[in-house]
């Protein structure tokens, strides 16, 4: 189902002033410390964007891919809009996902939805991996939210191999 308008309309404006004071900075623990103080989980940034998020779950435009046990989908490509990063949100409880690489880096904001939900180990809040950076995405002790932020949109997914 695609994305009413207005909704989707109001999720890249709020998205792109978050984008627009990352643009051009290092994806690294200082950057994740920066988001976790700037915009921890409680604050605005960080409310406003859970909301979105749930709203956009609700009304079936966001996370309406599912493999695996895990709702997916890419929300908003990487463009000028968002200042290069692209957006994609997963629903995932106690699961690991694909493993992947991240090219330029991810910047992840955790929203747990149930229990002690936490994201590679992470609670509510934000989660920075740098370029060339790969794992296997966990939630553990819950049912969470994930929006990630993808510098040029670019993630790849490590193939399988069969037995």
């Amino acid at each position: 189902m695609s994305a009413p308008s207005a909704a989707l309309d109001a999720f890249q404006q709020l998205v792109a002033r978050l984008t627009a004071t990352l643009h051009g900075r290092p994806l690294d623990a200082t950057l994740a410390e920066a988001l976790n103080t700037e915009h921890p989980a409680g604050s605005a940034t960080y409310e406003a964007l859970f909301a979105a998020c749930r709203q956009g779950v609700a009304e079936g435009w966001m996370c309406a891919q599912e493999h695996g046990g895990i709702r997916y989908g890419r929300v908003l490509p990487a463009d000028g809009a968002t200042h290069g990063f692209s957006v994609d949100v997963v629903e995932m409880a106690d699961v690991a996902g694909p493993h992947h690489t991240h090219p330029n880096g991810e910047i992840d904001l955790v929203m747990p939805l149930e229990g002690e939900a936490r994201f590679d180990g992470q609670g509510a809040g934000w989660k920075v991996y740098g370029p060339g950076s790969a794992h296997r995405p966990t939630v553990s002790g819950g049912r969470a939210l994930v929006l990630y932020l993808l510098p040029q949109g670019a993630i790849e997914f490590t193939r399988s191999k069969k037995a």
